[in-house]
């Protein structure tokens, strides 16, 4: 479980946070995680990963009006400041 104010809102005061919702059963979401971990990797220090399930965590995935997955928002200063829904190619990610 995440620990969403501890590890996206709190520490997005320090550095940028990515939080990728996603679920289990979601094809697109398989096909994106891997992409977005390989990014997050590579830009490690830049900003951080947060991988939320949104079948184990449905108040916050609510809370953020996520109606369709994968759902990837970046959070800055406690803020969404970016965001976009489905499995884009790596090319539009970065």
């Amino acid at each position: 479980m995440v620990d969403f104010q501890k590890e996206v809102i709190d520490k997005s005061f320090d550095t940028p946070v990515v939080v990728d919702f996603w679920a289990p059963w979601c094809g697109p979401c398989k096909v994106l995680g891997p992409v977005i971990e390989q990014i997050a990797t590579e830009h490690e220090g830049k900003w951080s990963l947060v991988k939320l399930n949104t079948e184990d965590q449905q108040e916050i995935a609510t809370q953020f009006q996520i109606r369709s997955i994968p759902n990837v928002k970046m959070f800055y200063r406690g803020e969404v400041i970016d965001e976009f829904t489905g499995a884009l190619p790596r090319q539009m990610i970065i």
